[in-house]
């Protein structure tokens, strides 16, 4: 990756870990941490309050490692091996029934999961930084994986009246989005939401044959997560005065590891076609 590119990467790496680091360390209590140490058999170990602190610390580190990262190339092997860490141990707890949604049949139906399937983003952003040199096509795989996974994950979770439901306050805040309760109703809505999801992961997929279909799968895809950015402005619960985030707005800054992916996956791709011509 060109330097200017690694310093978008990082820069987003840094506002997400720091921004997520700050709101842990002042929450004070947060049920996702809890059911993570509740997976690991140790929440009677400490206070809830002392693994908040250690979570919220350990995003900061990550955090400051990522701007120092941009100047120095030494750290960023570092900072790939910590944010790593810091994804297994939030993804590992997805293997109990905490995340699941029984009133659905359970897995695949993903309730409190859905802010942590998010951190399979991290993790290959992370496995990126740790193998800058890895092989073109499993480096393109692996940043194009979680882009894939959480548009048809939560995309077609869309379907579900329960998500309909969900994402109401959402997009209803949105004026990006909000006039299409104006013509159709919560389900139909959400479904419109889910489809396009679909289509956007089915681009992203193509693009790794068709490099003529990058732009297209990028454009689709990252408008997702951008938009999700968008509802800091319009939605008056991702915000807090007192925390910085709200547990909402944790769920949506992670989005930012997302566009990482998509800048990884594209300079990645665009490699490719240049070495082959």
């Amino acid at each position: 990756m060109k330097k200017l590119h690694f310093t978008a990467l990082l820069t987003l790496l840094a506002i997400s870990l720091g921004l997520l680091g700050s709101s842990i360390l002042l929450m004070g209590h947060h049920r996702q941490i809890g059911l993570a140490t509740d997976f690991f058999a140790i929440s009677d170990l400490l206070p809830d309050v002392v693994f908040n602190q250690l979570a919220g610390l350990a995003f900061l580190a990550a955090a400051a490692l990522s701007v120092l990262a941009i100047k120095h190339i030494e750290l960023r092997a570092k900072l790939g091996a910590l944010i790593i860490g810091l994804s297994i141990i939030a993804l590992l707890p997805l293997l109990g029934s905490s995340m699941w949604i029984e009133s659905l049949g359970g897995f695949p139906a993903i309730g409190s999961g859905q802010g942590v399937i998010k951190y399979f983003a991290l993790l290959s952003i992370g496995i990126f930084l740790t193998k800058p040199y890895l092989e073109s096509h499993k480096a393109i795989w692996l940043n194009a994986f979680p882009v894939v996974l959480v548009l048809l994950w939560i995309g077609g979770m869309k379907f579900t009246l329960l998500e309909a439901k969900g994402i109401e306050g959402l997009v209803s805040s949105s004026p990006l989005m909000a006039w299409m309760y104006g013509f159709w109703d919560i389900q139909t809505t959400s479904n419109l939401i889910g489809v396009y999801d679909i289509l956007a992961l089915s681009l992203v997929i193509s693009a790794i044959f068709q490099q003529k279909l990058l732009i297209p799968a990028v454009l689709m895809s990252g408008a997702v997560f951008a938009v999700t950015q968008s509802f800091f402005l319009s939605f008056s619960g991702a915000l807090s005065s007192e925390t910085l985030l709200t547990t909402t707005g944790h769920f949506l800054i992670k989005d930012l590891w997302f566009i990482g992916n998509l800048l990884i996956f594209t300079t990645l791709i665009r490699n490719k076609s240049a070495n082959l011509a």
